[in-house]
């Protein structure tokens, strides 16, 4: 028996609304059986042909009499079955017919929360949120959401992320976001025809099935390989222009915004606090233009891209607001001349500069890539030296980063690299004691 003295040391927690999804969902889980009978074929494409041709025109109506009820009934149970709330220190989302899922994700530990509307939910005025979580590989969603209803809750879990008091971060609202980018269209294609990414995919789905088809005479061959090769040469070329359509970067106090899209639609957030790494990626065909490629590591976070193409000021100026006090180093030092015997005409591509904010290091000679790395990011340093770099007395820095990833100081001189080894080790320190704590909303 609980003693009266007892009952007030008791907390109270609100009590927890749970909430279904948008009643267009079934719609678009009933598709899941329809889904696995297409993977069967697929899988196994000359049997599902032969069941087709015994099918009469009887078995075949019955059997879609039986499949689209089902399917619906799939849809709906699975949308009924799924509720999610929203408590005064986590997200609950609950799922599964048979087998019941339960996610807790702690609000403190959400980094980002993207908005995304494929073409037919823009249609049916829904959108899917997806919650990027600390640690997590893979992303939690709610599919699908009211379009009001999945901005108002993503203002919510974003204000309670950044210590918002429960009660209050329904006022919040989603923050001002002030813009620093618009990718014009024309400028998007341009970029696409002079990348040899889309010429290369182009060429091989070209010239690869006439010649499979003069060696093998196989059409299951010739298909078998030229459709994948057509699908990569889309990819490299439409599917980006489709997926990087209307690039807009703006700023706001909950990160950097990131709208994209022609078809789909999908909102980013770009956390404060957790890029890893910034790339700035200059193929070779853009240099006459002076345009650059800006690509980015983020813990635990599965956003890359943050510029697609633009003026090197201009995405030098985006690059300095996720990096603040970061000045990106004109000419990184080459490595020495002996580095040629190891790499020939290649190690021109190598270079290398520390700054008081960043560890940098080039490569490439067609297609240049400078990687920066913030002294507080870094996780470790190691110095690797093969046999052949002996030798020479040459050796590779790697510095490894909160996202799994490393960026390499390649061919450097011994004594050189044996100094940044411990140098960069005091800076990276000195980094994580001076850095401002990651929060949102600062």
């Amino acid at each position: 028996m609980t003693s009266p003295g007892a009952v007030g040391d008791v907390r109270q927690e609100r009590p927890v609304t749970e909430r279904r999804l948008h009643p267009v969902t079934p719609f678009r889980r009933a598709w899941a059986p329809v889904a696995v009978l297409v993977g069967w074929a697929a899988h196994d494409p000359n049997q599902a042909q032969e069941q087709l041709t015994r099918l009469t025109t009887t078995m075949l109506l019955a059997g879609l009499a039986v499949l689209v009820p089902a399917a619906a009934l799939y849809g709906f149970l699975s949308w009924w079955f799924t509720y999610f709330a929203v408590t005064d220190s986590e997200l609950r989302i609950r799922t599964g017919l048979l087998f019941r899922r339960s996610a807790h994700i702690r609000l403190e530990r959400i980094q980002a929360v993207d908005v995304t509307r494929p073409l037919l939910a823009r249609v049916a005025g829904v959108a899917k949120l997806r919650i990027d979580v600390v640690g997590a590989e893979k992303k939690d969603e709610l599919a699908f959401l009211g379009e009001h209803e999945a901005r108002a809750l993503r203002a919510e879990l974003l204000a309670r992320a950044a210590g918002f008091a429960p009660e209050t971060a329904h006022e919040v609202g989603e923050a001002p976001a002030r813009e620093l980018l618009r990718l014009p269209p024309r400028e998007l294609a341009l970029s696409l025809v002079l990348t040899g990414a889309t010429w290369g995919s182009l060429a091989a789905a070209l010239v690869v099935p006439p010649v499979l088809w003069l060696a093998t005479q196989s059409v299951w061959t010739v298909l078998a390989t030229g459709l994948p090769l057509l699908g990569a040469a889309g990819a490299s070329s439409v599917g980006r222009f489709v997926a990087e359509y209307d690039w807009t970067v703006a700023e706001s106090p909950d990160g950097l915004r990131i709208d994209h899209g022609l078809l789909d639609r999908t909102h980013e957030t770009v956390p404060p606090g957790r890029v890893q790494t910034v790339r700035i990626v200059e193929p070779l065909l853009w240099r006459r233009l002076g345009w650059v490629r800006v690509e980015l590591d983020v813990a635990g976070s599965s956003n890359s891209v943050l510029v697609p193409v633009a003026p090197r000021a201009v995405a030098e100026a985006v690059v300095a607001r996720v990096l603040p006090g970061v000045s990106v180093p004109r000419s990184p030092e080459r490595p020495p001349r002996r580095a040629g015997r190891c790499v020939p005409l290649w190690w021109r591509g190598y270079g290398v500069a520390v700054t008081d904010t960043v560890f940098a290091a080039r490569h490439g000679l067609l297609r240049r890539s400078l990687s920066l790395v913030p002294h507080a990011k870094v996780q470790s340093v190691r110095l690797t030296q093969g046999p052949w770099e002996r030798l020479w007395r040459l050796a590779d820095v790697h510095v490894d980063t909160g996202a799994d990833k490393s960026v390499t100081a390649r061919l450097r001189g011994a004594e050189e690299a044996a100094e940044l080894l411990r140098g960069q080790a005091e800076r990276s320190r000195t980094g994580r004691r001076d850095a401002l704590p990651d929060r949102w909303m600062a």
